[in-house]
């Protein structure tokens, strides 16, 4: 495959008057050569991960013998490097630029798997590798996603967006099955193969032509005018994407934490797996058949729909049994395609600093996100199985849900006239 970028000159195609709505006409052009590899490589990359990360608790702390609170505080720690680590890809690929950014992500990550085989005998090998695999995590994703955006219209940046969660969520889904039979019996094999992967899939990655999305994007020169409108960072009604990331993130890991404690003793084990299986599929098809009519919403409006499906999905889940879980299931998928999509792109029409850059910020605002719902779940989930009621759990999320969007859109309109004051002056 061919990875000559075929879209011309950087931001070839933009129009600038779009503002991120869906326009009248929609646009058809395909993918270039390199946005199809980093499509297919996101896949991969997610695969490989994905076939070991979900067993790293298990792997700490059965075959290396660490203590069940040395492998929480462990995993926290490499929780916080991925997701808050992502600031750096700013200040990173403005210095070497996107390609050699994701070069050294993906040399990071192949390193630290690499490590695992000598590190399965080893607790401070292991803990290194684990470390060394989140901080190629960390600044992998802006990068990639700020090199698939580059020279892209607006008007095209929810497809591409799109596509690339579909990618990333297809290899979340099949990786844990797909090492399962080699995870506890042949680690070693799993993390040779996972190894191989990474330094394949880095390889593409140095076919991946200069140009534009290798130069140093800082934000400072003509590297925002890539697919960026001129009216980008202007006032723009509603709250900060950042804040919202941060609470779509915190509202929506209620479910990822706490459906399994709720789900499997009052269904199976094999009823929750075929939720997850079922909820990764549903997101790789919705997604990008969902992603101009997201990208058509206002922001205001997103908001609503997007906490009012989770509202649902959560007391759905809350009115238990299999139909009422499976029917959740499906209404936070919902409410995670249109939030944390349109959260995306409302972050990249806002700002003028360099998508890599925007990236970053997102990732750490659902770390942050992630972070609170981990610490409020637990107790609010400790409560309701006290008071002898774990549906007051969920109808205490769906109640939050309900205000969430209350709370960020209450001062909208004081807001948007000190924007306008701003612009008129």
């Amino acid at each position: 495959m061919s990875l000559r970028r075929t879209d011309g000159a950087p931001g070839a195609g933009a129009d600038p008057g779009r503002t991120g709505r869906a326009p009248g006409r929609r646009e058809r052009t395909p993918l270039t050569g390199p946005q199809r590899f980093l499509l297919g490589g996101s896949f991969l990359i997610t695969l490989g991960s994905f076939a070991v990360l979900p067993y790293m608790s298990v792997l700490l702390h059965q075959r290396l013998g660490l203590g069940l609170g040395t492998v929480g505080f462990v995993l926290a720690v490499a929780s916080l490097i991925q997701f808050a680590g992502g600031v750096v890809a700013g200040p990173v690929t403005g210095r070497i630029g996107l390609r050699r950014a994701m070069l050294l992500a993906l040399g990071l990550r192949t390193a630290g798997f690499a490590a695992f085989v000598p590190g399965l005998t080893s607790p401070v090998l292991a803990v290194g590798a684990l470390l060394l695999v989140s901080a190629g995590a960390a600044l992998y994703l802006p990068a990639n996603k700020a090199y698939l955006v580059e020279g892209a219209s607006e008007a095209r940046r929810p497809r591409l967006l799109s596509a690339s969660g579909s990618a990333f969520n297809a290899g979340m889904a099949l990786g844990p099955p797909a090492a399962a039979p080699l995870v506890m019996g042949s680690p070693g094999v799993l993390f040779s193969c996972v190894t191989v992967l990474f330094a394949l899939v880095g390889a593409g990655h140095a076919l991946l032509p200069a140009g534009a999305a290798d130069r140093p994007s800082d934000g400072s020169s003509a590297a925002p005018a890539a697919g960026r409108a001129p009216e980008a960072g202007a006032p723009r009604p509603g709250p900060s994407p950042f804040v919202v990331t941060v609470l779509s993130v915190y509202a929506f890991m209620f479910f990822q934490h706490y459906l399994a404690l709720y789900a499997v003793p009052r269904t199976s084990a094999a009823f929750y797996g075929a939720v997850l299986t079922g909820y990764a599929a549903l997101l790789v098809v919705a997604q990008p058949l969902l992603a101009e009519r997201v990208a058509a919403l206002s922001y205001p409006a997103a908001l609503r729909w997007g906490f009012g499906a989770m509202a649902a999905g959560m007391a759905a889940i809350g009115a238990g049994g299999h139909v009422g879980i499976a029917v959740g299931g499906a209404l936070l998928c919902l409410g995670e395609i249109v939030l944390f999509l349109k959260n995306d792109l409302e972050a990249l029409a806002r700002s003028s600093a360099a998508p890599a850059s925007v990236f970053g910020r997102q990732r750490l605002a659902a770390g942050i996100g992630a972070f609170a719902s981990g610490v409020v779940g637990g107790q609010l989930y400790g409560a309701a199985e006290s008071a002898g009621s774990a549906r007051a759990f969920w109808a205490a999320v769906c109640l939050q849900c309900l205000l969430l969007p209350v709370f960020l859109l209450r001062r909208r309109p004081a807001r948007d006239r000190e924007g306008s004051r701003a612009g008129a002056g």
